[in-house]
C-alpha cells in the first residue's frame, strides 16, 4: 500500500484521510506540524508549499490540502485566505456573523458560493501531483447546525432535496459529497489506476 506523511501534525485529520481512501492509501501524521509561510495565491500554489516544505524536512512522499470557500460576490474576501478571515474574531461563528451582516449592509442578492480542496501528493522534487473538488451551493440568511466547523453553518450545499439544510446539518453527506471528499475519490482512482507512477 502506497503511503503519505500528511503535511500536518493532527493525528484526527490523518484518520479522516484514511477513511476518504478506504484504506488503500497511507496517510500518517508528522511528527510535529510545521511553520509554513502560505504566501500562495491559489489552492494549488499553498497545497505545494506545504507539500514540498514537509518533504524537504522528512524526505518522504506527503500529501497536503489546502481548502477554502469562494463566495462569489466577495471573490478575495475568503478564498486562499478563508482560515485566517477576520483574526480579529476568535471564533468561527463569529466569522460566520460577519459575513451575513456584509451580505445583509450591502443588500447583496448574489449569494452563489463554492468550496474547494486541493490536494498535492509530492513524491519527489519532479514529481507531484494535483486533485480538486468542489461543492457548489449559497451562503445562508443565518447560522444553522452543530455538527460542522468553520463556515460549514452559514453553507447550504445544491442538493436534489433543496431543503435549506446547511454543511453543518448535514454530516453524512459532507462525509461522501464534501469537497475534500471529491478530490480523496478522484486522487484513489488515479493512484488505484497508475500505480506504476508511484515509487
Amino acid at each position: 500500500m502506497k503511503s503519505f506523511l500528511l503535511a500536518s501534525g493532527n493525528a484526527h485529520k490523518a484518520e479522516e484521510f484514511k477513511e476518504l481512501f478506504h484504506g488503500k492509501l497511507g496517510v500518517n501524521p508528522s511528527p510535529k506540524t510545521l511553520e509554513v509561510d502560505e504566501t500562495g495565491k491559489t489552492f494549488t500554489e499553498n497545497a505545494l508549499l506545504k507539500a514540498r516544505a514537509y518533504f524537504d524536512v522528512y524526505k518522504v512522499p506527503t500529501l497536503a490540502d489546502d481548502s477554502g470557500l469562494v463566495l462569489e460576490a466577495f471573490p478575495d474576501l475568503l478564498s486562499v485566505q478563508s482560515a485566517r478571515y477576520a483574526p480579529d474574531l476568535k471564533e468561527y461563528s463569529q466569522k460566520c456573523e460577519r459575513i451575513l451582516s456584509l451580505y445583509a449592509e450591502k443588500n447583496i442578492t448574489n449569494r452563489n458560493a463554492y468550496f474547494v480542496c486541493v490536494l498535492c501528493f509530492y513524491v519527489s522534487e519532479d514529481e507531484y501531483y494535483f486533485f480538486e473538488g468542489r461543492v457548489h451551493g449559497t451562503i445562508g440568511t443565518k447560522l444553522q447546525g452543530t455538527k460542522g466547523f468553520g463556515y460549514d453553518p452559514i453553507f447550504i450545499p445544491e442538493r436534489k432535496e433543496n431543503d435549506g439544510a446547511t454543511l453543518a446539518e448535514l454530516p453524512e453527506w459532507k462525509n461522501e459529497f464534501s469537497h475534500r471528499a471529491k478530490a480523496s475519490r478522484t486522487a484513489l482512482s488515479f493512484f488505484e489506476s497508475s500505480s506504476e507512477k508511484i515509487v
